[in-house]
């Protein structure tokens, strides 16, 4: 009753501010400010000159975008200054006036360098209003990067062995493409960022703090990859071809096409991804007994290697029916094949370390993975203060996996025993959402919205063994898993703006029911097990423009991560003859609160403080069977954790030719759970990003840049040592300033690995991986076509399910 009060209450307030009558300031002024290439310039400062008193400050929003209201009687000018760009001044406005709009096309500076031009280039990181953008071909080094290791090299983010994705030191991030999530979780969404290469990539947003509108799941915030579009007038396009070496080769070719004429706007990409990959992986494991006493070590060396082709497609186009209404349809297209073999020995030693028996293990595996979605979307402005928007999507992934292990005691007259695993999966998701936004009187926006998704999945584990002469199913292993889940949402947000201060409040409302069946067989009985939860999810931001040079920022937020499809299944997936993985019916959702303070000094320096409270805490569960041996990895909620945070961006030119920007993120967390026994750990962990570039002569743009992180710590059983890189690059415009040329050298030490140690019931694992992370790379793009205004393309309705998407592999 409580919660349908509260819905009354959010539904009467949206009808109370609806009706109120939109009215705009005679005395106001709107300003758009668009940077060279005529599109939107997001966190330009706006000030509002009489002669030469400030009388007012304003930053600019997404549309580049800023009002003034309430103007006195007088002259006035404003003043623009963005990062990389000429201060600018427009010319003289007198008020009251008829003319209440403007616009002014910003030049990006140039400073002559013993006649040398020397032109400001856009940094690889900028911090906007509630977020931190990197973009991606601003910095050389990222060129023949996959996605993944891009994250990698990112402020504030941190990848461990298992794909899971930490954003300033805390886990659970929602992981979007072009403002849609991946539905992906887990190794599935390790695979996909793992084959998609940096050359897709125009931007990386960084949310920690998301408004009312996202959906409320990731803990951490949000991550969302903007892919490149082509989105001019006339037929444009791109494309690239890169080459790399490294212990094996890559190849990535990407093509972008954009036709736009009259009312009609066409794009194309295709991306395609070819890798040679290797992981070395080094494991000793001990087991002690009760009293602490070692008994037996496990060394485990291990060596996999193979290839991954991805090809990805989009197209869609764009219609403008009215000046006041546009329709869109999007298809897109990914499929992913790799295959590899892994060579590896488990050597039992006893507590002296002298060898006791040893097993050779052959493996061969291959997964396909296949994605098909589709896109409609709607926008139309009902007046000059309201617009709706709507979007319905489809998608459909088909998941494939093969396993093949043979495994032989290394003695006279030893044993050789055979297993086969198949792992198909289907997901099937559908989505819609409409959002409406109403400006009305006193500088007040109200934003809401409607969304639904429905998911089903459907996953089959199929294990045999070999008896030397037939495969026989192995009951005790296989698995059918079907699950359906649907989630309904509401939510509604309330910017205000007054002089020097912008007010965001918003509610999101998000209802979840899901039911699962596992099948049974000859060995397991069926079962099934469901859930019906909902929440409140409040967010806001205060920001306070003190002057022209400071400006600070608070916000606090409400989320929850839900568990990945995968690890509700539970499943055995068979890491190796030693080691399983499996899922866990009973773990429920976890739920945060985050609160962020934060300063920015002009575009010069940006500092923040943030802490976090995480309930429900997920974290990987080790589970012991001693009989056998066997250690199973699994997950599981077991308490709660702390996470208080600090960190600083400073981007600056020390020399004419010469831009540093450099981040520090300092994180005190405290894990405190149960997994067999009371577990508390701290940890302070520090990761510096710093990227260094130079302006060589007319045409050569040169960058040095490395990362460094001390020892983490992101489940509670597990800690990682300190690991970094130090990479290097050279760019220079070719063929009039059409193509580009660029030389990459990354991870030149061979320092980025992953080390660490784990501490299982009555056992330690010690752990060190490595990849192929050193690589040279050489790519070449052209542009064709002419540049004239942009458009923006909506997002889709498909969101925080795709981050969840488990195929077992």
């Amino acid at each position: 009753m409580k919660k349908k009060s509260c819905l009354i209450v959010f539904f009467l307030s949206y009808s109370i501010a609806y009706c109120q009558p939109a009215t705009t300031d005679a005395t106001g002024f709107l300003l758009t400010v668009l940077n060279e290439k005529s599109q939107p310039a997001e966190g330009a400062i706006v000030e509002l000159m009489k002669g030469d008193k400030l009388v007012k400050v304003a930053i600019t929003d997404a549309k580049g975008t800023v009002k003034f209201d309430k103007i006195e009687d007088g002259a006035y000018t404003f003043s623009i200054t963005y990062n990389g760009y000429k201060q600018q001044t427009t010319g003289v406005y007198r008020f009251p006036s008829v003319i209440n709009t403007g616009t002014i096309l910003l030049e990006p500076s140039i400073t002559s360098l013993q006649g040398v031009n020397v032109v400001a280039h856009k940094p690889f990181i900028q911090q906007t209003q509630g977020k931190v953008v990197l973009n991606i071909d601003a910095s050389v080094t990222t060129a023949g990067s996959t996605v993944l290791e891009v994250l990698e090299k990112s402020p504030g983010v941190a990848v461990d062995r298992n794909g899971s994705i930490a954003l300033q030191g805390k886990t659970g991030v929602l992981v979007m493409i072009d403002d849609k999530p991946t539905y992906l979780s887990g190794a599935d969404l390790n695979n996909l960022l793992s084959s998609m290469s940096s050359a897709q990539v125009e931007q990386i947003e960084l949310i920690t703090n998301p408004s009312a509108k996202y959906d409320a799941s990731g803990n951490a915030g949000i991550i969302n990859i903007i892919t490149k579009k082509n989105k001019l007038k006339g037929f444009n396009g791109s494309f690239t071809i890169l080459a790399g070496q490294g212990v094996y080769p890559k190849n990535t070719n990407n093509l972008i096409l954009n036709y736009r004429a009259g009312k009609l706007n066409t794009f194309f990409t295709y991306n395609m991804n070819l890798v040679k990959y290797l992981i070395d992986i080094y494991a000793l494991r001990k087991y002690y007994d009760a009293s602490g006493v070692l008994t037996a070590q496990l060394d485990q060396p291990a060596y996999f290697s193979g290839t991954f082709l991805n090809n990805t497609v989009k197209t869609g186009l764009d219609y403008y029916v009215t000046p006041k209404t546009t329709l869109g349809i999007v298809f897109g297209g990914t499929f992913i094949h790799r295959q590899g073999d892994n060579h590896a020995r488990a050597t039992w030693l006893n507590s002296t370390g002298a060898a006791d028996s040893a097993i050779a293990t052959d493996n061969r595996n291959q997964s396909r993975f296949t994605n098909g979605s589709i896109n409609i979307n709607a926008r139309h402005t009902i007046s000059s203060s309201q617009d709706i928007t709507a979007d319905i999507d489809w998608l459909h992934y088909s998941i494939r996996s093969e396993q093949y292990f043979n495994n032989e005691l290394l003695v006279a007259g030893g044993y050789k025993e055979a297993s086969q695993g198949s792992i198909p999966t289907t997901i099937t998701i559908v989505s819609a959402k409409i959002d409406h936004t109403i400006k009305f009187q006193k500088n007040t926006t109200l934003r809401s919205g409607w969304k639904s998704s429905s998911v089903s999945t459907d996953n089959i584990a199929s294990y045999q063994n070999f008896d030397g002469t037939q495969w026989n199913e192995d009951y005790g292993k296989s698995n059918h898993f079907l699950y359906r889940e649907n989630i309904h949402a509401l939510y509604s947000s309330v910017e205000k703006k007054y002089e020097h201060v912008n007010i965001e409040a918003g509610l999101r409302y998000e209802n979840t029911h899901y039911r699962a069946n596992q099948l049974g067989n000859a060995l397991q009985k069926d079962s099934s097990f469901s859930r019906n939860y909902s929440g409140f999810f409040p967010s806001g931001t205060i920001n306070w423009q003190a002057d022209s040079s400071n400006s600070f920022t608070f916000g606090a937020g409400r989320r929850i991560d839900r568990p990945a499809f995968q690890i509700l299944n539970p499943f055995y997936f068979i890491i190796n003859k030693y080691t399983y993985s499996t899922g866990n019916p009973f773990i429920l959702p976890q739920y945060s609160w985050n609160l962020e303070l934060s300063h920015q000094y002009k575009n010069l320096l940006s500092t923040s403080i943030s802490y976090s409270i995480m309930r429900n805490y997920f974290s990987q569960l080790f589970l012991a069977d001693t009989t056998k041996g066997i250690l199973l990895y699994s997950q599981g909620n077991v308490g709660h954790t702390y996470n208080l945070g600090l960190s600083s961006t400073l981007t600056i030119s020390p020399l004419k030719w010469w831009s540093l920007t450099a981040q520090a993120t300092f994180n005190h967390k405290q894990l405190k759970g149960f997994n067999g026994n009371d577990y508390s750990s701290d940890i302070n962990q520090l990761t510096i990003n710093i990227t260094n570039q130079f302006i060589i002569a007319k045409t050569y743009t040169a960058e040095v840049s490395g990362f460094y992180t001390t020892k983490a710590r992101n489940d509670l059983q597990e800690l990682l040592y300190p690991t970094g890189q130090l990479s290097l690059g050279v760019s220079r415009p070719v063929l009039r300033k059409k193509g580009s040329l660029k030389f990459n050298a990354r991870d030149i030490f061979y320092t980025n690995a992953m080390e660490g140690l784990t501490q299982f019931p009555n056992a330690t694992e010690y752990f060190i991986l490595r990849r192929d992370t050193r690589v040279f790379t050489l790519s070449f793009t052209y542009r064709f076509g002419k540049a004239y205004k942009a458009i923006k393309r909506a997002g889709g309705s498909a969101d925080d399910e795709i981050e969840r998407v488990g195929n077992g592999g």
